[in-house]
């Protein structure tokens, strides 16, 4: 008997095998997002301590972003052919271990290696828990699972600022540096209870792992002792991993949309990450109110990831995305200009849904548009090439803060990047996502709905 075991994750019902793994994607992205955030909310006092100019300072921001655009690109890859697990547990070690030890450092240069050494954990695991995440999630409810997983991105930028506020004082910048180290003791429950990747453990012949993986999306399925398991054929060419794949059946033009795309979405969240802090103190606010702003920021950046993954399973994923990341700009503009403290909560708030949180439905669409053998790959590239946004994006911002142009030229730089990624996204070719290939499959199978 043949057991096609992608159907069976597609049409699953939602269980408690898909709570434990968006269990441990979305704590994976919380350390994430915390050791992303950390300089963000570190970086006045960092100024002031290492008395290093704002372009300075937009560097030290950047240099974990040219760690990530090569981890994203190698990682994703790497994953798709030796193994999703290993490769995560690999991820977490670099980001912890290199975050807190750039809390041991006084210089501006030597901080700079080891957060580009964090980087490549940090742009790696990302592609890797997203393909693990549409990999496992039902049909049905991918996008929302996806993005609630992003969620705890925000929760780790929020766990950031409150640590910060809690102990940069008292305990001096390097304090919110050194907590980054905890995750280490993680990484051996990684490799235990995080499931494996599916092609991968077709290719291995794995019987016995993948059996066990039936039985947990399926309880009720009775799987015969002779039982074939195979992954359905619209995977991909076979080659796990190939670039040229992302460039076949019509894929060409929509992967370097999504490039673009992923390029302004970064440039948006990591120029707000790095730089939102030290704006909202530019506006005349203590750092204690500002640090108040980045909170707002993140927790509307959750809800924003929530409600665009709902909306994505509801309706056209790619113009949910395209319509969010417009509306972001428009709100980035509205940032420009004076407003009440209570207006401008609302507006901080509006901003993180539909810059940060919008990012993550991003990550959901991506990775339901690749088919499964090349997920990791295309989300993998896409997320590298976009590193390039994000790590342009602290370093421009630097410039306008030191050439002490008016606050709301930084607001209209990030603004023009939403506008450009709304239209690249609404340039997607749908029609030859794997999703939309699913459906017109199931059609010529089944009938129409």
């Amino acid at each position: 008997m043949r057991i096609n075991i992608q159907e069976i994750a597609d049409e699953a019902p939602l269980g408690a095998f898909h709570w434990q793994v968006l269990l441990w994607c979305a704590a994976i992205v919380l350390i994430d997002g915390y050791d992303l955030a950390v300089v963000g909310v570190a970086l006045p006092t960092i100024i002031t301590t290492m008395k290093v100019d704002p372009t300075v300072a937009g560097v030290m921001a950047s240099s974990a972003l040219f760690g990530m655009a090569f981890g994203a690109m190698c990682l994703g890859a790497v994953a798709d052919r030796w193994g999703r697990k290993v490769t995560i547990a690999v991820c977490v070690f670099l980001f912890s271990a290199f975050t807190a030890a750039a809390g041991l450092v006084g210089d501006a240069a030597s901080f700079c290696v080891l957060r580009f050494l964090a980087g490549l954990g940090l742009g790696g695991v990302l592609p890797n828990i997203t393909a693990a995440m549409t990999e496992y999630a039902p049909k049905r409810t991918r996008s929302l699972l996806t993005t609630l997983m992003f969620c705890g991105y925000a929760m780790g930028g929020v766990l950031a600022a409150l640590t910060a506020k809690q102990f940069i004082e008292s305990a001096g910048w390097q304090s919110v540096f050194l907590a980054a180290g905890l995750p280490l003791v993680m990484i051996p429950f990684i490799l235990k209870f995080m499931p494996e990747s599916l092609p991968v453990l077709a290719r291995r012949g794995d019987r016995a792992a993948l059996r066990a993986i039936v039985a947990r999306l399926s309880p009720a399925m009775q799987i015969p002792s002779d039982a074939e398991f195979v992954i359905r054929k619209d995977t991909g060419s076979g080659q796990g991993g190939s670039l040229a794949e992302l460039f076949r059946d019509g894929r060409g033009f929509s992967t370097v949309m999504f490039w673009i795309a992923f390029f302004t979405g970064l440039f948006m969240m990591y120029a707000l990450s790095a730089w939102l802090t030290k704006l909202m103190a530019m506006a005349g606010l203590s750092l204690g109110s500002a640090l108040t702003f980045t909170i707002v920021f993140q927790v509307g950046s959750m809800v924003g990831a929530v409600f665009g993954g709902w909306l994505g399973d509801r309706y056209n994923g790619k113009w949910v995305l395209a319509g969010m990341w417009a509306v972001g700009a428009i709100a980035l503009t509205a940032m420009a200009y004076k407003m009440s403290y209570e207006a401008m909560f609302v507006t901080v708030a509006l901003v993180g849904a539909t810059t940060a949180g919008t990012q993550a439905l991003a990550y959901a669409y991506i990775g339901q548009y690749y088919p499964l053998a090349i997920r990791s790959t295309g989300i993998g590239m896409a997320s590298g090439m976009g590193r390039a946004g994000g790590i342009v994006a602290p370093i421009i911002i630097g410039v306008l803060v030191s050439l002490n142009l008016p606050l709301e030229q930084n607001f209209f730089a990030i603004a023009i990047a939403g506008a450009i990624g709304a239209i690249a996204v609404a340039l997607i070719n749908h029609d030859v996502s794997a999703a939309e290939r699913d459906k017109k499959a199931a059609r010529v199978a089944y009938g129409p709905a």
